[in-house]
C-alpha cells in the first residue's frame, strides 16, 4: 500500500507476483476518484494508472489523487504521465516546472550538450512527478525529427540526427530512473517520418525498410534495453501493409526480434484513430499480436470496462516483464532543487 501523499514506497516485486494481473493502464475522469471508478480499479487490478492535465490541479490533489488510486488497487501501483517538457506537459505552471518544446531547446547543440541539457531538464520534472507521486514518465522519445514530420510530434523530438537523438534519449532515460521516475521509451519502431497525425489517421512510413533500419530504428536498438516502451501507431508496408504495428504480429515481432526490446511493451493511447475499430477491439487485436499491456487514456468509464474485459490479464512471460519493470523503480538520488534549477539555467544561457 502506498504510504501517504507523495511519499513513493518502493517495495521489491517478486517472481510471478504479476501473473494474472490486467493487461491495462487506465485513466479516470477528473481530479477526484469516484467511487464507481475505485470499484473498477479494485475488480480490474490494472497493470498501472495514467494521469492527463484534466486530473491535476495543484501538488496537494495531485498527491491524493495518486494515493487514491493505489489504495483502490491495494498495491504500490505506477502512475504514469507524459510530461515531456514543452507542448506536452500535462503539468505546468505556476505550480510545476515549464520548459520549451525539446527540439527548440536543444537546436544547434552537439550530441553531448544535447544529452546534458535534456538530462537536467529531466532531473527537474522527475522531482516535480515524485512530489506527486508519479512515477512513470512516458519518455524518452527516440523518434527523429526531420523536415517533413508532422507538427504534432516535430518539435518533441531530441535531434535530426541518430547520435544526437540516442545520446539524448539515453540520457533522459537514466536521469528519470536515477530521480526515481520509470522511464518509457516510446514510439517504437520510431515516428519521425509520419506525415498525419495518429490521434486522427494511419500514418504511413514510405521510405524503404533499409533506410528505416538504418536511420529510423537505429535510436531504439540502442536503448533497447530500457525497461518499458511504446508502440508507434503506424504502417510499415514492407513489415504489414495492412495493419499498424502496434495491432501487427509482424510489427511486433520487428520491435521484440529485430530491434531487440524485451522490456514491457504498451500501447499508444487506444483512443488515437489510427487503429480503426472499438476502443476493446483495438485491445483485443493489440494483445493478440504481442503487446504486453494496453494504454486507455481519457477515463470514459463504458469504454475502460470494454477494454478491461478484451485485454485480458498477463501470462507468464508479460507477467515476467512486468516484475523486471517494477524491479527497475528505486529511491531517487538526493538533490539539491534549487542547485538543479541554477544549473539549468547555466546551461541554456551558455549557448543562448
Amino acid at each position: 500500500m502506498h504510504p501517504g501523499p507523495g511519499t513513493l514506497s518502493v517495495s521489491a516485486v517478486t517472481s510471478g507476483a504479476m501473473e494474472g494481473q490486467g493487461a491495462v493502464i487506465l485513466g479516470c475522469a477528473g481530479p477526484i476518484l469516484r467511487a464507481e471508478e475505485a470499484a473498477l480499479f479494485a475488480t480490474a487490478q490494472p497493470f498501472g494508472f495514467i494521469l492527463f492535465a484534466r486530473n491535476l490541479t495543484d501538488p496537494g490533489q495531485a498527491a491524493a489523487l495518486t494515493d487514491s488510486l493505489r489504495q483502490a488497487v491495494g498495491w504500490d501501483a505506477p502512475v504514469f504521465i507524459d510530461q515531456e517538457g514543452g507542448r506536452v506537459e500535462r503539468m505546468g505552471p505556476p505550480h510545476w516546472h515549464g520548459f520549451a518544446p525539446p527540439l527548440e531547446d536543444v537546436a544547434g547543440c552537439t550530441p553531448e550538450v544535447a544529452a546534458r541539457r535534456i538530462a537536467l531538464r529531466m532531473k527537474l520534472i522527475a522531482h516535480d512527478l515524485r512530489a506527486a507521486g508519479i512515477d512513470g514518465n512516458c519518455a524518452p522519445l527516440a523518434d527523429i525529427a526531420f523536415p517533413q514530420t508532422h507538427p504534432v510530434l516535430r518539435n518533441r523530438c531530441y535531434g535530426t540526427d541518430v547520435e544526437t537523438v540516442t545520446a539524448a534519449a539515453r540520457a533522459c532515460a537514466q536521469a528519470l530512473l536515477d530521480s526515481g521516475v520509470l522511464p518509457v521509451l516510446k514510439h517504437i519502431p520510431g515516428h519521425g517520418r509520419a506525415l498525419v497525425d495518429s490521434h486522427l489517421q494511419t500514418p504511413t512510413l514510405a521510405a524503404p525498410l533499409a533506410e528505416l533500419r538504418d536511420i529510423d530504428f537505429a535510436p531504439f536498438k540502442a536503448l533497447a534495453d530500457l525497461p518499458l516502451g511504446m508502440t508507434g501507431h503506424l504502417v510499415i508496408p514492407e513489415v504489414d501493409a495492412a495493419r499498424p504495428v502496434t495491432v501487427s504480429p509482424a510489427g511486433i515481432a520487428l520491435i521484440r526480434e529485430e530491434i531487440g526490446f524485451d522490456g514491457l511493451l504498451m500501447t499508444d493511447d487506444l483512443s488515437m484513430e489510427a487503429l480503426g475499430g472499438t476502443p476493446a477491439d483495438r485491445a483485443a487485436r493489440a494483445r493478440a499480436a504481442g503487446c504486453d499491456v494496453v494504454l486507455h487514456c481519457n477515463g470514459d468509464f463504458a469504454e475502460m470496462e470494454a477494454v478491461i474485459a478484451a485485454a485480458g490479464t498477463f501470462d507468464a512471460r508479460s507477467a515476467a516483464r512486468a516484475e523486471a519493470a517494477l524491479a527497475a523503480r528505486r529511491a531517487p538520488a538526493p538533490v539539491d532543487i534549487d542547485a538543479l534549477r541554477a544549473e539549468f539555467e547555466r546551461e541554456r544561457a551558455a549557448s543562448a
